[in-house]
C-alpha cells in the first residue's frame, strides 16, 4: 500500500469520526476513619451519542491485610438528551468472602439479567428487573456523580440504579461556591432488593463533594466525604 493509500485512509477515518470526544480518567484513595483503605479509578470516553466506562475499586493498606475487595465493571450506552441510557454492563466481584460475576443487558431501557454468579434462590425480597426501566448500573451512576463538568453544572445529578438485585438512588444538590471551589451535597439511599435487617439497620448514606477547577475549563471532584456501614470514609482526588 502507498504512503498516498495511507494517509487518504487516515483522512477518512478522521472525517468520519465524531466532531469531538471528551475523554476522562481519575483515581481516587480511598480513607475510612482516616486510614487508607484502598482506591477507585476509573476511565470514561463520551463523544455526544454515546459513552463508556471501566472502572476499578480495590481494597489497599491496613484494610488489605485484613480483607482483600476488589470491583472490576465496565459499562457502555447511549446519550440522549442529556440522560444516560446503558446498553451493557458488567462487573466482577471479590468481597474477601463471595466472589461474584454479574451481565447485565437493556432493551428500550430496562435492564436484563443475563447472568449473576453464583446463582442463589429467590428471596421474597427480590426486585423484578422488568419494573427498572429507567434505572442504570451502578458504574454509569458512579461517572454520573464523579465525572468533570462545566462550570455551573455541579450538583445535579438525581438517578436510580439497579445492579441485577437491588435498587438504590445518588442524588447531589445544595450546590454552594467556596472561593473558586464548589461543594455540593448528596444522598445515596436504599429503596428495594436488600434483607429487612439490612433497611432497618440503616436507608440513607449522606455524603459531600468539592470540585474544583481542572485547569481547562471543567471542574473536577477532589474530595468525596461520605457515611458508610463501616464508619466515615473519604475518596480524595491523587
Amino acid at each position: 500500500m502507498s504512503l498516498k493509500s495511507v494517509v487518504a485512509g487516515v483522512l477518512a477515518l478522521s472525517l468520519a469520526s465524531p466532531v469531538w470526544a471528551d475523554e476522562q480518567q481519575a483515581s481516587f484513595d480511598l480513607q475510612l476513619k482516616g486510614i487508607r483503605a484502598g482506591s477507585l479509578s476509573w476511565s470514561a470516553v463520551e463523544d455526544g451519542k454515546s459513552y463508556s466506562v471501566a472502572g476499578r475499586l480495590k481494597t489497599g493498606g491496613l484494610v488489605a491485610l485484613i480483607r482483600k475487595v476488589r470491583y472490576d465493571a465496565s459499562a457502555n450506552g447511549g446519550l440522549s438528551k442529556g440522560r444516560f441510557v446503558p446498553v451493557s454492563y458488567s462487573e466482577n466481584a471479590d468481597t474477601g468472602r463471595r466472589q461474584s460475576q454479574a451481565v447485565m443487558a437493556y432493551k428500550g431501557g430496562v435492564p436484563q439479567v443475563k447472568s449473576y454468579n453464583p446463582p442463589r434462590e429467590a428471596k421474597d425480597y427480590d426486585v423484578d428487573p422488568g419494573s427498572m426501566g429507567g434505572t442504570v448500573d451502578p458504574l454509569t451512576a458512579m461517572y454520573m456523580v464523579l465525572k468533570s463538568v462545566e462550570p455551573g453544572q455541579e450538583c445535579a445529578v438525581s438517578q436510580e440504579m439497579f445492579d441485577g438485585r437491588r435498587h438504590t438512588q445518588v442524588k447531589t444538590f445544595e450546590r454552594q461556591t467556596a472561593g473558586d471551589e464548589v461543594v455540593c451535597q448528596g444522598e445515596y439511599r436504599r429503596i428495594a432488593g436488600y434483607p429487612a435487617d439490612d433497611l432497618a439497620e440503616k436507608t440513607r448514606f449522606p455524603f459531600s463533594m468539592i470540585y474544583a477547577p481542572d485547569g481547562n475549563g471543567k471542574m473536577m471532584v477532589t474530595e468525596v466525604s461520605m457515611e458508610t456501614v463501616y464508619g466515615k470514609a473519604k475518596l480524595i482526588r491523587r
